[in-house]
């Protein structure tokens, strides 16, 4: 889980949870702008944490765990 800043709307969040799909080593992401948190399923052989909180603040947005 983790708590996800800097979002205005839900096209904020629909574009994180399009963004994150992309990267290799995320199973599943689910971002809701109501609640500003996203439950993020992913192989942390392949992705760290850090890794997603940076692919995230890459946006514009901020990731930080729950």
């Amino acid at each position: 889980h983790f708590e996800i800043g800097g979002m205005h709307c839900g096209s904020c969040a629909a574009g994180i949870q399009m963004l994150l799909s992309t990267h290799d080593g995320i199973k599943s992401a689910s971002i809701s702008w109501d609640s500003k948190s996203g439950e993020i399923e992913f192989d942390d052989s392949k992705i760290t944490i850090e890794g997603i909180q940076r692919a995230v603040s890459d946006i514009g947005y901020s990731a930080k765990v729950k």
